[in-house]
């Protein structure tokens, strides 16, 4: 009931970082049928290609053996084990080529449907997998039942399939008895193509359902709560409310910088109460006036409130506050278009400081 509401819970799609987690976990789609799939057909191909030629030479090797039985003289266990081993060095030279397509094929079907990597958890001693009691919950639980469904759907479907192809399967077989050795075996022969035929094509379709089905159902046993999606944002781009405090945090310290810089301006531009902008400039240390603090609306009033407090001139113009506040930069060097202008204040600045 418990896990039935976690299900109904989970709306929300797996995101790339819980997809990424169960990979490197090793918790990947994977079809039992693939791998099956891959080995009938290897067998098909070592039986067409490698087989006929490999067995009539071994079938003579082992006439020949027949025939010199006279000259194999056992008195001894050294004896039969050399008779014994030479069967099997000539008989290795049919079942090896199957094994080693029967492996390939095995790593071939688990290759393709997922990128080979390196799971150490894996691999890791674990009780709970030769535990009785979880090897029972896992057989009898809702899943195990289910896949235990699954299979023998597949089993009847491939049975009634091939049943369906090869309806005519045991009428040429008692046919075919009544005829020459030779084509007997060649009746038999063209049964035994057509029955594994049979057998491979039922495999591609259950192994493509298959395919879709692992992927399907691993998509839905990876799916989250919004609360799931929602503690990964925060622990992916940290807390809101956290990151909305260090920016608040490092907003106010920037500001109490500026507005202690403001007393080193050597003039502000204001518009009047909406906008300042206060500039520092010193012949021989300034290679222009430089933009120590800017501001609007309740931080331009508290920076001609300082500006005055500390007698650095203020002017006021409209334009040139609007035109200066929308292309300037903290710190830096203000525009080339705006040097005439700062010039003749400053010019205005010069002047008064002659006169008094």
């Amino acid at each position: 009931m418990a896990d039935d509401q976690d299900k109904e819970s989970k709306t929300e799609e797996a995101t790339e970082k819980k997809i990424r987690d169960a990979l490197d976990k090793g918790q990947t789609p994977f079809s039992r049928e693939t791998p099956i799939l891959f080995s009938l057909l290897a067998i098909l191909f070592v039986a067409t290609f490698f087989m006929p030629g490999r067995i009539s030479a071994t079938a003579q090797q082992l006439a020949a053996m027949m025939d010199q039985s006279f000259e194999y003289h056992l008195y001894g266990s050294g004896d039969v084990y050399w008779l014994i081993q030479r069967v099997v060095l000539i008989a290795s030279a049919v079942t090896l080529p199957l094994f080693a397509a029967l492996i390939l094929a095995g790593v071939a079907g688990s290759a393709a449907q997922n990128t080979p990597r390196f799971v150490g958890d894996r691999i890791k001693p674990q009780l709970s997998r030769i535990s009785l009691i979880k090897g029972w919950e896992r057989i009898f639980s809702a899943k195990g039942f289910a896949e235990f469904l699954k299979s023998v759907a597949k089993l009847l479907f491939a049975s009634v399939l091939v049943a369906l192809i090869l309806h005519d399967l045991v009428p040429r077989m008692l046919e075919g008895m009544g005829s020459e050795v030779g084509a007997f075996l060649s009746t038999v022969n063209g049964l035994m193509l057509k029955m594994f035929g049979a057998i491979i094509f039922a495999m591609v379709l259950i192994a493509t359902a298959d395919w879709f089905w692992t992927r399907f159902q691993w998509r839905a046993d990876l799916k989250m709560t919004r609360q799931e999606v929602k503690d990964e944002l925060k622990q992916s781009q940290g807390d809101p409310i956290i990151k909305a405090r260090l920016r608040s945090v490092a907003y106010d310290r920037a500001r109490k910088r500026m507005m202690n810089a403001v007393p080193t301006a050597s003039l502000v531009i204001a518009n009047p109460t909406h906008l300042a902008i206060a500039l520092r400039y010193e012949p021989g240390k300034d290679a222009a006036p430089v933009v120590v603090a800017k501001g609007q609306d309740l931080i331009a009033l508290k920076i001609r409130a300082i500006a005055e407090e500390n007698g650095v001139p203020v002017f006021q113009n409209v334009e040139l506050a609007r035109a200066m506040y929308k292309h300037i930069s903290l710190d830096q060097i203000i525009p080339p278009e705006f040097f005439k202008a700062v010039a003749e204040l400053i010019s205005v600045l010069r002047r008064r400081a002659r006169k008094s």
